[in-house]
This record gives C-alpha cells, sequence and structure tokens, in this order.
C-alpha cells in the first residue's frame, strides 16, 4: 500500500518552479536543504531570500507524525482547534506506551490491558478527525514512518525529536512539541526560523566493523551536544551514496543529540532501491523524474565552503567503530582508545547488558550484521557474559527477521526479544535491581544516555555503540575488550577472535508482514465520539492558560536555578511518568525532579520560603501558585536538551511558573516555551546567572514595551535590602509575541478561528 501518492505527485509537480524561483531569488546555487526549504514556504513561490539564524519563515509542511506519548497532549489541544479534520496528512504511532520486562507477546498484553483507556481515546481521536492511527506493536514511529510515508524532497514534523530519522529518505523532517502540530494540523503555517547549514562530506567506504551509526557517533564528538543548534546537516559526497537508506536513516535520527533542526541526505540510488524494497516503485519513478531536484546543485557539492556555515569532512575508508558515552552521546571514543578510558576513568568494567534495536538501529540491516556477530557465539562456542536484549523497530522488521532465521539466533544466545516499541530506550525497561542503585555499565544501539534514561539508575554508565559492537561487547562481557583485535577464550580453553560482522540491505525474499497494525480512520467523523472519563487519572480535558495580564512580572519567587546539564528528562522524566502524558495536573508531580539545585547539589529538594524547608520541586510550585505568587527557574546552558515533549514546558506554565531564563536554550524547548505563553529569555551576559540569589524576588521589567529584538530587565531584591539589574535577552518576533500575549498559541489560533 502506498500512502499519499497523489500528494506526492502534486508536490513534485510545483518542485521545479518553485526552486528556479528560489535559485533566482537568492541568486545562487542551492543546496538541498535551501531547494526543500523554499519549495515548502507558506506563502508559494519566493520573493525574498532569507538570512540563516535570523529571518523567521512560515512553512507549509507535508504531513505531520505522533507517537502515543505526545499525541495525547497533541490531540487535546487540537480538540480545542475548533476544526472538524485535519488538514494534513497525519498519524499517530503507539510505541512508547509498552514496557519492556519479560519478553515481545507478554509485555504487548500488559501494555494492552494497562492502557486501554489511552489507546481506546488515541484510536477514536484519530478516527473522528481524519489521522491514520497504528496500533501497539505495530513498531517503533520513525521506523514505520521511514517504511511508509517518508519520500525525497519532502517536509514533515513530528511530535518527537527524532522525527529527523526520515532524513534518511531525503526528506526534512523536524521534530517538534505537540503545539506545532496542532497549527499545523489546523492549516495553520508554521513557523521556524531559517537554519544555518552544516555540511558533512563524506568520502570513501564503510568496511569491516565499522557502520553508518560510527559515523554520527563521531561527528556528535566533533559537534558536541548543542554545536548543530539552528542547523541543518546536510551530508555529501561519493562516501555518502554508499551508504545503505537505512544507515542514512541512523546518521540523521542521532543528529538530534547534536542538537541539530534536522539532517539529511540527498536522493540516491539507496533511496531508490529502499523504496522499491518497501513497495513504494511508484514513489521512486516519480523521484527519479525530478532527481537533480532532490539534491544540493553541482557547485555546492563541488565547493561546499562557499555555501555551508561549517564543513566538516570524514573518510570512512579510515573511520574507526565509535563508542560514545557515559551521560552524553556527545562524548566519543574511537574503540581502539575505550579500553583506556574505560580504565582511566573507573567506569565498571564489566558489562551488565547490551541492548540492541530502537528507532536508531533496528533495520533489516542492523538484525542481519549483529545476528551475524551473534552466530559466531555459537559456532565458536563462546558463552555470551552480557545480558542481551533485542527491541525490533517494527512489525514488518520483525516478521521478517524471524521468518529469515534472525530472531532465533539472538534466542538461542540467551536473547530477549522485546515488543516492536521504544521500551530500554526511553525508560520502558523493568530493570531487576535498578532500584538498588548499584554502579554498572550498559551498551546500547540507542541514541542517548543520560543519567536515570534507560532504567532509573542514576549510577548506570550508559554506552552508545553500533548493534554489532554491542553484540560484540556482550559477548565479551567486559569494556576493555577491543573485537576488531582481541582474542576470547571458548568454552573449550581456546583462544578464538570474532570476524568481521555481515549484513544485508534487504531481504532476499522480499518484506513480509500479516498484519501492519494499520487503523484508516473513518470517511466521516461527524459521528465519532472520544470520550474522556470525568476523574481518569490518565486523561485529562484542557483549560485555557490565562493571558497576560498587560503589567510587568513583579514579585517572582525563585522556584529552582537548575546547575549544569538539565534536559527535558530532567524537566519531566519518561519511564512510569508516561501514564500520565494526557493528564497535565497529574504528569506535573514529575516537574524538575531530576534537575540538580545550585545551592544544595540535590535533586527535588527547593527552598519552600513559606515554611523554610527544603522540599520537592512540584509541591513547592503549588504552594508558591496556591497563593498567588509567580515564579521563576533559572537554569545553564542548553537549557532544555533532549526530547520534544513539550510537558516539560506545559508544567512549569501549569504550576505558575512565569519565566524561564537561562544562559541558552536547545531549539525544540525554547520554542515549547514560547507557545504555550511562557517568557523563554536568556542572559545577557552569562555571568549574571551567578548573581541569583536563593531568596531573591525578582521583577521583569519592560513587557509592556515588548517587542522583537529589545531586551528586558531583570531586578534582583535580595533579602538584605540590596538590589541590582542586569539586561535579558529574546528570540521573540512578533507572532511569538502575540502568543505571549494571549496566554498561548492555542489560544491565538481559537481566537482566529473564532
Amino acid at each position: 500500500m502506498i500512502f499519499d501518492l497523489d500528494m506526492i505527485k502534486g508536490i513534485y509537480a510545483g518542485m521545479a518552479e518553485r526552486i528556479e524561483s528560489a535559485r533566482k531569488i537568492v541568486n545562487k546555487p542551492l543546496t538541498l536543504t535551501e531547494k526543500i526549504l523554499y519549495a515548502h514556504l507558506n506563502e508559494g513561490l519566493a520573493t525574498k531570500a532569507f538570512e540563516r539564524g535570523k529571518s523567521y519563515v512560515d512553512f507549509r509542511p507535508d504531513r505531520v507524525a505522533m507517537q502515543d506519548a505526545t499525541a495525547q497532549m497533541a490531540l487535546l489541544q487540537f480538540m480545542q482547534a475548533g476544526k472538524e479534520k485535519v488538514a494534513v496528512p497525519s498519524t499517530v504511532h503507539c510505541d512508547h506506551l509498552i514496557q519492556a520486562k519479560v519478553g515481545a507477546e507478554k509485555d504487548l498484553k500488559t501494555a494492552l490491558d494497562n492502557n486501554k483507556e489511552v489507546f481506546d481515546f488515541l484510536s477514536s481521536v484519530s478516527n473522528k478527525y481524519g489521522i491514520g492511527f497504528w496500533k501497539p506493536g505495530a513498531g517503533i514511529i520513525h521506523q514505520v514512518v521511514l517504511e511508509n510515508y517518508a519520500f525525497p524532497g519532502g517536509m514533515m514534523i513530528g511530535t518527537d525529536s527524532h522525527t529527523v530519522n526520515a532524513g534518511g529518505l531525503g526528506m526534512v523532517a523536524i521534530g517538534v512539541g505537540g503545539a506545532d502540530a496542532v497549527d499545523v494540523m489546523a492549516g495553520m503555517p508554521w513557523e521556524l526560523k531559517f537554519p544555518k547549514l552544516i555540511g558533512v562530506k563524506l568520502t570513501g567506504k564503510l568496511s569491516g566493523w565499522t557502520s553508518a551509526k560510527d559515523v554520527i557517533l563521531k561527528v556528535a564528538g566533533i559537534l558536541t551536544v548543542k554545536g548543530g543548534t539552528g542547523a541543518i546537516v546536510e551530508y555529501f559526497g561519493e562516501g555518502a551514496k554508499n551508504i545503505s537508506c537505512t544507515g542514512k536513516g541512523t546518521i540523521c535520527n542521532m543528529g538530534a543529540e547534536i542538537g541539530a533542526t534536522t539532517s539529511i541526505f540527498g536522493y540516491d540510488e539507496k533511496m531508490a532501491e529502499y523504496l522499491r524494497g518497501t513497495r513504494r516503485a511508484e514513489v521512486a519513478e516519480e523521484a527519479n523524474k525530478i532527481k537533480e531536484h532532490l539534491t544540493g546543485d553541482p557547485d555546492v557539492y563541488a565547493n561546499p565552503e562557499k555555501y555551508f556555515d561549517q564543513l566538516i569532512e570524514i573518510d570512512l575508508s579510515e573511520l574507526e567503530p565509535h563508542i560514545n558515552g557515559p551521560f552524553t552521546p556527545d562524548l566519543a571514543h574511537p574503540v581502539s582508545k575505550f579500553a583506556e578510558a574505560v580504565k582511566k576513568n573507573g567506569w565498571p568494567q564489566k558489562l551488565e547488558v547490551g541492548l540492541i534495536g530502537s528507532c536508531t538501529n533496528s533495520s533489516y540491516e542492523d538484525i542481519t550484521r549483529a545476528a551475524s556477530v551473534a552466530q559466531q557465539a555459537l559456532d565458536k562456542k563462546l558463552k555470551v557474559k552480557s545480558e542481551y536484549t533485542v527491541t525490533p523497530g517494527s512489525e514488518q522488521v520483525r516478521f521478517t527477521v524471524e521468518r529469515d532465521g534472525y530472531l532465533q539466533i539472538f534466542e538461542k544466545i540467551g536473547g530477549l526479544v522485546l515488543a516492536n516499541a521504544c521500551g530500554p530506550c526511553i525508560g520502558q525497561w523493568a530493570r531487576h535491581n535498578a532500584d538498588k542503585g548499584e554502579k554498572n555499565s550498559i551498551m546500547t544501539s540507542f541514541n542517548r544516555n543520560f543519567a536515570k534514561r534507560n532504567d532509573g539508575n542514576p549510577n548506570t554508565h550508559g554506552f552508545v555503540a553500533s548493534p554489532e559492537i554491542t553484540t560484540a561487547f556482550a559477548i565479551a562481557g567486559d569494556l576493555t575488550f577491543n573485537p576488531l583485535t582481541d582474542y576470547l577464550t571458548n568454552e573449550k580453553g581456546e583462544k578464538v577472535k570474532l570476524d568481521e560482522p555481515q549484513g544485508i540491505d534487504f531481504p532476499p525474499n522480499g518484506f513480509e508482514v500479516e498484519d501492519n497494525g494499520y487503523q484508516e480512520p473513518a470517511k466521516d467523523g461527524s459521528k465519532v465520539n472520544v470520550v474522556v472519563k470525568p476523574g481518569s487519572d490518565r486523561l485529562q480535558l484542557l483549560t485555557p492558560f490565562e493571558p497576560w495580564n498587560g503589567d510587568d512580572y513583579k514579585g517572582l519567587r525563585l522556584l529552582i536555578k537548575a546547575k549544569g546539564k538539565c534536559t527535558t528528562d530532567h524537566i519531566s522524566m519518561a519511564g512510569p511518568w508516561l501514564r500520565y502524558r494526557g493528564h497535565l495536573d497529574n504528569i506535573s508531580n514529575n516537574m524538575l525532579i531530576g534537575a540538580v539545585n545550585y545551592y544544595n547539589e540535590k535533586t527535588n529538594s527547593v527552598l519552600n520560603r513559606a515554611t523554610g524547608n527544603y522540599e520537592p520541586v512540584p509541591d513547592t510550585a503549588r504552594a508558591f501558585k496556591a497563593k498567588g505568587i509567580g515564579t521563576i527557574v533559572v537554569g545553564d546552558e542548553n537549557y532544555g536538551e533532549g526530547s520534544s515533549r513539550e510537558h516539560a514546558a506545559m508544567e512549569p506554565r501549569h504550576l505558575g511558573v512565569k519565566v524561564v531564563l537561562v544562559k541558552s536554550f536547545a531549539r525544540i524547548h525554547e520554542t515549547n516555551l514560547k507557545k504555550q505563553g511562557m517568557l523563554a529569555l536568556t542572559f545577557a551576559n552569562p555571568d549574571d546567572y551567578y548573581k541569583i540569589k536563593e531568596d531573591d524576588v525578582i521583577d521583569v521589567v519592560g513587557l509592556k514595551e515588548f517587542k522583537e529584538g529589545k531586551p528586558l530587565a531583570i531586578v534582583l531584591r535580595h533579602s538584605d535590602g540590596s538590589s541590582e539589574e542586569f539586561k535579558a535577552n529574546h528570540s521573540y518576533n512578533e507572532n511569538q509575541i502575540e502568543w505571549f500575549k494571549a496566554g498561548s498559541a492555542l489560544n491565538l489560533i481559537k481566537q482566529q478561528n473564532a
């Protein structure tokens, strides 16, 4: 089944004219990124050139994708927008609420029982508003999108930061908060600051133990977790053409870990092969007709230094396998230097668990390469030393690899096959003994490895590598092992060495699936009822946020000054809290409980001035809110790094936080705060962060003259009677200031629709 073929044909039909119009306006050759962006302008044909990193631009994305955890809040908001049907093709994918515990079949059944109310809500609301619904067990959103919806030259947004995975099929795919998705589903333009461009030139060819995963692990080490902020990363060169489509997806997927708006590859034969291999030959035929428009202009790639804001070159022939971590995905180690780093830093040398799969690495190619390593444990009489789990990316992949005998190989070495869902990658993993807080090491083929992310234990050292490297380390059970050079002792006492992994891009007998898990929406949703039970602890209809009252913010109290890394996992944890993603008040009980308080170096412990005691963050926020006192959150660099979850913005808004003032923001989180009517500010001088005292009374001055490009003033009134003032910058444009005044972007949409 090909979804939305007519839509794709329509986009391709107008692409040449839009790109030629942009080329004339810009007056230079265009990168692929620029072609797609200019081809999706809300205004139609380009009338002016946009300034990278400065111009706010309205776009018209082709489609929207939502996963079950974020879809709840997005669709609760959409229900308030006053629309009968979504304006663009949209889908919901149930992949986050399935907890990995004992195995795929039982875990899925448990999830269906435990989350019936939520799944029924998502199914019915999708049915009503014309949204495609992928049932629990169908697969992880990004793998399903790549297999069914992504197409070269398209533009999509998704309520998950790893939406960027679709860049592997030549699409500008961007992770957003639910309020952004509501805009597009409601037929409104979607706003994005025109991104800067980072070019990555790939030469040579991958071989041996090195895989596509190692490309992004290397890039993460170069750019760090914030080096891609405000930029789109465009990969090109002969090396890029040699990488499989799903390998390209892996690279783009983990681009979220460098803060990139998205990442993308130009259309090539590997993409055409993938489209044909996933029964979308007609899409490949249409793409081939305009293929010169689905890659950068020749001079761009011949002289990339002239067209990109930053350029990186990587020779794939010389690239080593990498292992990144712990606690941050940009701490990169070539495998030849990893053992030294383990010993030097005192990281736990014993590998407790190896986990492969997830949205980043669960393709047929990934599974076959990992299975070729696992088979060697059987053939060479090696006993696997670590626990081992496998998470297939979709039912189509799972069914096919089981048919072809690969899942059985993993099971024979003691591996546990989990459901087609996110599972351990997002903390949906009932790991035994994690609650004991013991210091230990795990290795995954996932994308993130923040403290507590996978199992809730702050002492779990998470390392990220390719599936085949993870499998090799699981066999060895030792982080000082190097599969490229070292020998292992088998059960017979013999010294044996692992051979290089072997993989297959596509199943020789094609992909196969009995039930892909798709539910088509009703043709007429007017008769479909969406039920949210009164008193439910899982779902709660939303109450609009109050609009701005027209005054400066006076008498704010400091809720918390967060120290160091404060990701969306710190602000609104996943794991067991996923059950409350559709209930704003209940999930607000996890607000900022993972953030480290600057003043006492503890988590979930802040000063409640009313009692003089240190109390949990949500409790303290509720106490201030009950007294009508607004609060402010202060943060460090790259605040809000990580997932797209808008709950990290909605929870503070719900609990009375007026302002978030930080050294710098991650892109998605800053936008989410703006969408919810919050004031997102940055220190004009980062050192002013240190001026804020725990018991300050704080004013924000200048809101009556709130204008684009004009700083606001922060006044600190200290307990000793002294005061001081400094400037705070903002990135609001005129339209975003209207969101603030209305109380939220959704409030403004409702006003406009009315």
